[in-house]
């Protein structure tokens, strides 16, 4: 038996808490940031993920090591908030969809866009958790007989082959209603306005006019044509809208960000979160279920229209290197000069295997 999770609300215990003055890891407080445009201390700015610009701190981290650290980081915290003491087994289900499995990219768009725009770690962590939780209970509903009918999900059976249908569509539900729990703590670690915020951007991107809109689009296109305009506006909103969540997010969580800068990060979420569908389509032809840790070719084996369907297999790959350098562009004009992060991340969606 697991040991009782503690509050949502509560903080986190020592040595892994990322609190609103920093990143606490190993006993060792790293200093908040400054506010955006505020000039740095001499010798580099020491950042809320303790990576220091400008020297040669021994904290500095490559991309990998980066990635390595935010991805334990959110998974952490995500074993720490999702809870296992709950009625009927629910917890177990809802931990089986979250825990221990899958790219946690959009958590990872969410970190670097705050430390991109200096925001608040603790929003910002809380952020990236919460637009997982929407992401997985996306896949345990998508997953169910009644929508995409799967059986495999991150290389173990789905939710609802391990736990019934039933048990299924409520850890989704659950853990839907737990992502805005996360963002709105009790205390003053995170401003309301910053919780209304993020509240707000998070519903807007995961209902009727976002992924569950796509999803709808999605459904009601299977074995019917599309044109790419069409293709396009259902991708936008059924995988798009929540990675450039994720983004928007993390940028909410900075204090005083140049509208320009809040409108060229904008548009590299939008891109990136097409060229993600565009890699799917790709990936769903050319990779294997062992690959993908899901089932290959089962949008061509329904019918569902995809970008490889339409535009054929080189032209797609061409449009997502399109959209790649479209990211690297609006990260150019954003003029935040800690955004190698995103850059990085976009070269990791465009070419990614799974």
């Amino acid at each position: 038996m697991s040991a009782a999770r503690p509050p949502v609300g509560a903080k986190a215990p020592p040595g892994g808490s990322a609190t609103a003055a920093g990143v606490k890891r190993g006993g060792t407080m790293h200093a908040a940031r400054p506010p955006v445009g505020a000039k740095a201390p001499s010798g580099g700015s020491a950042t809320a993920a303790g990576v220091k610009r400008g020297g040669s701190h021994a904290s500095a981290l490559d991309f990998p090591a980066w990635m390595s650290d935010r991805q334990a980081q959110v998974e952490a915290a995500l074993s720490r908030w999702v809870p296992f003491d709950t009625p009927a087994g629910l917890g177990e289900a809802m931990r089986y969809a979250a825990l221990d499995g899958g790219k946690r990219l959009r958590p990872l768009l969410a970190l670097a866009a705050s430390e991109a725009v200096q925001g608040n770690a603790e929003a910002a962590l809380r952020a990236a958790c919460a637009v997982e939780l929407i992401h997985a209970y996306s896949l345990v509903h998508d997953d169910l007989p009644c929508m995409d009918n799967d059986v495999l999900r991150r290389g173990k059976p789905t939710v609802h082959v391990r736990f019934g249908q039933a048990q299924a569509l409520l850890a989704g539900d659950a853990l839907q209603a737990l992502a805005f729990e996360l963002l709105t703590p009790p205390g003053r670690a995170l401003p309301q306005a910053m919780q209304a915020a993020l509240c707000r951007l998070l519903a807007r991107a995961a209902g009727a006019r976002g992924m569950a809109g796509g999803q709808a689009i999605d459904l009601a296109s299977v074995g019917k044509p599309l044109g790419e305009a069409e293709l396009r506006e259902m991708h936008q909103l059924k995988t798009g809208a929540l990675l450039q969540a994720s983004v928007r997010m993390g940028a909410a969580t900075g204090a005083r960000v140049p509208a320009a800068a809040l409108a060229a990060l904008d548009d590299y979420g939008a891109a990136i979160g097409l060229a993600f569908q565009v890699v799917d389509d790709i990936l769903d032809v050319t990779a294997d279920s062992a690959a993908l840790g899901k089932t290959a070719g089962k949008d061509a084996a329904v019918g569902k229209p995809t970008y490889v369907s339409l535009l054929g297999l080189p032209a797609s790959r061409a449009l997502a290197g399109d959209l790649c350098a479209r990211a690297h562009r609006a990260l150019d004009a954003s003029g935040l000069p800690g955004a190698r992060r995103l850059r990085a991340l976009a070269d990791l969606v465009v070419h990614r295997k799974s």
